[in-house]
């Protein structure tokens, strides 16, 4: 019985080079060794130096079989190089470790790290992070505590950075006790809280955490004086959507500061999409003159949290009037626009005069959705709009245009309501 494996190790000119092995398997000898032996000679083979007892690298031939999920040939490996008196350097043991731990040999990459921490080697930054990551997508949080408590005592250079990798960490996986304990740590020995780490709590907060837990994190960044970044602003703003507490998202946009430049109209659209999902028409207007105003122009996010409101109000006069807005600041309207004009005229059984509503637009362009997505998180999607997705999943058609999808549409609404529009 024999097993090919094709794999590139690493040659003494540094180059790569890929290589088949064929193995035989007898059932009174070891696969793993046996194959551990012939990528050994292999790597001998391509050596200039035979000397015994060099520190030497091989890390790719570590991570190749990392990948080819075989760990345990890895380990093999290692017993080989260190039975000829090659010993691994720090790269290599990290690469084992890594193999062990991506591989779910969890106690072996333990022992690993242990061997490593305890001799003269200073693992780096970057192979701590791929641990973390590895440790905090399998839940094992307690390791990542354990790790981070024993470079604590060893005063490692990297420690602030090292803090933030395992608050990420415990975030991502909304351990937010675990996130709070780090942190505290972290300012208890001298380290500041930097605008990543602060933004990164606020969203850790907003996915995993209370209204009134995420709220509360807020204030503290504030009183930080570190300034809430996007990220952290539409994490915060989805969670209102969510829990349908547009009053206080109002709230948090209008102390988070209208007139920021940077942020575009992220938070005017934010505002605006506050009283659109409650119907609040009146308000919607002046606060959409405000941001005029104020110096910011709309963009097609603007114009479509407006239209779905005025669509489904049934307010036609004014969403022609903000269809001729959008053509005047040359805003190109997408799909949710056409959605917009579409349900509202067939909701009211005026699929007749579709065609007059349409004219001004550009019905044989490319279908495409440009608004920003938490529009929809508020309002949802329209029935012409859910539609059309669906249509253009389907490329029997060849190439779709609003007409081709309006078309189609209005013969579904036909087949399913058996009145015939006059298109």
């Amino acid at each position: 019985m024999e097993a090919l494996l094709l794999i590139t190790p690493l040659c003494s000119n540094g180059s790569h080079k890929t290589q088949r092995f064929r193995v035989s398997l007898h059932q009174n000898y070891s696969p793993n060794r046996a194959l551990a032996r012939k990528l050994f000679w292999h790597w001998k083979q391509g050596r200039s130096v035979d000397s015994k007892d060099i520190c030497v690298d091989y890390t790719p031939l570590i991570q190749a079989l990392s990948n080819k999920r075989l760990p345990h040939v890895a380990q093999e490996l290692l017993f080989e190089m260190k039975s000829e008196g090659f010993l691994p350097n720090l790269s290599t043991l990290s690469a084992l470790m890594l193999c062990y731990a991506d591989n779910g040999l969890f106690p072996k990459a333990q022992a690993l790290w242990d061997e490593i921490i305890n001799s003269s080697y200073v693992p780096n930054i970057q192979i701590v992070s791929k641990l973390f990551d590895v440790y905090g997508k399998m839940r094992h949080f307690d390791e990542v505590t354990r790790i981070l408590n024993q470079l604590s005592s060893r005063n490692c250079n990297f420690m602030h950075e090292l803090y933030s990798l395992a608050i990420s960490c415990f975030g991502k996986g909304g351990q937010l006790e675990m996130m709070e304990n780090t942190l505290k740590q972290m300012v208890s020995r001298g380290f500041p809280v930097d605008s990543p780490t602060g933004n990164a709590f606020i969203r850790y907060y907003s996915i995993f955490g209370s209204l009134m837990e995420m709220e509360a994190a807020y204030g503290r960044l504030k009183k930080s004086r570190i300034l809430i970044e996007e990220e952290g602003i539409r994490a915060m703003s989805f969670a209102y959507i969510k829990e349908k507490k547009y009053y206080r998202l109002g709230h948090f946009l209008r102390d988070v500061g209208l007139g920021r430049k940077n942020l575009g109209n992220l938070l005017w659209n934010l505002l605006l999409l506050s009283y659109a999902a409650n119907f609040k028409m009146k308000s919607l207007q002046r606060e959409f003159l405000g941001m005029v105003e104020t110096g910011f122009s709309p963009d097609l996010t603007t114009f479509n949290i407006r239209a779905l409101a005025f669509s489904r109000m049934s307010l036609f006069w004014d969403l022609h009037l903000s269809l001729e807005h959008m053509q005047h600041e040359k805003v190109v309207a997408d799909l949710v626009t056409y959605g917009c004009v579409v349900d509202a005229y067939l909701d009211r059984r005026l699929g007749k005069n579709l065609d007059f509503a349409l004219k001004k637009m550009n019905v044989d362009d490319s279908p495409l959705v440009s608004t920003d997505h938490f529009v929809f998180e508020a309002l949802g999607k329209g029935d012409f709009h859910s539609s059309s997705e669906t249509f253009l999943e389907s490329r029997r058609n060849g190439r779709w245009t609003y007409k081709k999808l309006i078309e189609k549409y209005l013969k579904k609404k036909y087949r399913s309501n058996q009145i015939f529009w006059n298109y």
